[in-house]
């Protein structure tokens, strides 16, 4: 096939060898989410030895998450530079060394530095190369695919829970890190899975020289951009792709997430002590959480089935503004629940919401910015998350220690949330009105740069005329499945050589 001809079979298999990514994407998921709650039933006993309050001791999850958060940059680059296995082999070792070397710990500065440092940053290593693995391997399937992996999450937290329990009470604390520690030694063989999807039709790109990057091959499967360098030189790629913030879809998804995550979790963690203080004996009180588990397992892989339907897969982003608008206002309507009936229809709720927006948030990132820049992307907003992330959970602990009502907390709460909601819906569709209207025909500013050097490299696989840029806010709307195959170009990514396919 010629180079300025149509691209045909060369998106995502959709299947395949995808399945076993989504496998172990749900594995690394549920480690990343449930692992640094999961410790927390060994609080007790390192408050016990340690002599130290349950604030100074929980700093140990705070710290793994906000590892988990704080450290997508750092990720996005070293995915961009080595590759996603490499990556995520060498988390799994961090992570398990992490937890092993916490069970030697004397004080708790020590575990901080191991437990909270070293393990919260393996984690991470995990988390987002599984992500845009499964965002490489899976199109038709993709809101599927994220619900299916997005429901590790509930499961494991479900699962490690008891199993600290148990590991705590047959070897104390530190045989219980020493074995989890070995536990997550799976994260690397979930790593291993991790194989770029293969090539699509056509010549493949000659390699300039044979010490190239090893993450230049999965970078051209993958279809990830690579800005090449002038004739003779060797390929420049970004690192870390900062222009995607000046697409102001992109803006909108970054200042919903910040929103979202200040209220998002908050009833979450204070239900159980709020439902003790409503009087609810304390093994009931505790069950309100195995609730919200169970529905979110559950409506994690629903969301993503019903998100993937033809019609509903262009307005992706409004059923996620709708999640969130049915999760605050879930928050809102239960903040004067004191029975343990209303306990559970509000957990049933919480869980419903909580599950929907779980299953659809990297989706809408992966449709707002395009598998080329979904690395960079979800390496900013986990940031711009984990600000937030250690804004407004303390900050909520805080105003219940001063003010002694838990309702004032659910109000602030499920605001929050909803706000993140209406802005979503809102800017999603004065965006979509704007775009409808008749644009120049030249790029966005946080593209034109890549369109200069496609330019210079005699790119001739330019998009059809009509057809949208990543950079545009048309791309709120995800193309439908029934899309034909025969549309010239229709797959091609902006800026990508022709050849490299």
């Amino acid at each position: 096939m010629g180079a300025g001809g149509p691209r045909r079979g060369a998106g995502p298999p959709d299947g395949g060898w995808g399945w076993a990514v989504l496998g172990a994407c749900f594995v690394v998921t549920g480690f990343a989410y449930g692992f640094p709650k999961a410790v927390s039933v060994f609080f007790r006993a390192l408050m016990r030895d340690f002599g130290a309050g349950y604030s100074d001791t929980a700093w140990v999850s705070s710290i793994m998450l906000a590892m988990l958060y704080g450290t997508g940059p750092v990720s996005s680059i070293l995915v961009t530079r080595f590759g996603c296995r490499p990556v995520m082999l060498v988390g799994g070792l961090l992570a398990s060394a992490g937890m092993v070397l916490a069970s030697f710990a004397t004080r708790l500065l020590e575990l901080y530095l191991t437990a909270g440092v070293l393990t919260g940053l393996g984690l991470a290593l995990n988390f987002q190369p599984s992500l845009i693995m499964l965002g490489l391997y899976f199109e038709r399937r993709r809101p599927l695919a994220n619900g299916l992996a997005a429901a590790g999450s509930p499961v494991f937290l479900s699962a490690l829970s008891p199993l600290g329990q148990q590991l705590l009470e047959h070897f104390g604390w530190r045989g219980g890190f020493l074995l989890l520690g070995g536990l997550l030694l799976h994260c690397c063989a979930c790593g291993a899975v991790m194989r770029p999807p293969p090539p699509g039709p056509g010549p493949r790109p000659r390699r300039d020289s044979a010490d190239d990057a090893p993450g230049d091959a999965e970078a051209e499967r993958g279809g990830l951009r690579l800005r090449e360098a002038p004739p003779g030189g060797r390929p420049r790629r970004r690192l870390l792709d900062v222009a995607v913030c000046a697409d102001r879809a992109f803006g909108v998804y970054a200042v919903t997430k910040f929103l979202m995550a200040l209220g998002l979790f908050v009833p979450a963690i204070l239900l159980v002590n709020y439902a003790k203080d409503a009087g609810v004996p304390d093994a009931d009180a505790a069950f309100l959480l195995s609730i919200v588990g169970f529905v979110d397992i559950v409506a994690r892989p629903a969301c993503g089935a019903l998100a993937g339907l033809a019609r509903l897969r262009p307005h992706v982003a409004y059923l996620f503004s709708l999640a969130l608008m049915a999760n605050g206002l879930t928050d809102l309507s239960s903040a004067r629940a004191r029975s343990y009936g209303a306990l559970v229809a509000f957990c049933v709720a919480f869980g419903l919401s909580y599950g929907m927006v779980g299953a659809l948030q990297f989706e809408v990132l992966m449709a707002a910015v395009g598998s080329h820049r979904f690395p960079s992307a979800l390496g900013l907003v986990l940031l711009v998350e984990a600000v937030a992330v250690l804004i407004g959970p303390p900050s909520a602990g805080r105003l219940v220690d001063a003010l002694k009502n838990y309702e004032i907390i659910f109000y602030l709460a499920g605001s929050e949330v909803v706000l993140a909601g209406v802005f979503m819906a809102v800017a999603t569709s004065c965006c979509l009105r704007r775009s409808r209207n008749p644009q120049p025909s030249q790029g966005t500013e946080g593209e034109a740069s890549d369109t200069e050097d496609a330019e210079a490299e005699g790119d001739s696989g330019a998009l059809p005329t009509g057809a949208e840029e990543p950079g545009s806010l048309k791309t709120w709307e995800v193309p439908t499945p029934s899309a034909g195959p025969t549309e010239p170009e229709a797959e091609a990514e902006p800026g990508l050589d022709p050849k490299s396919v």
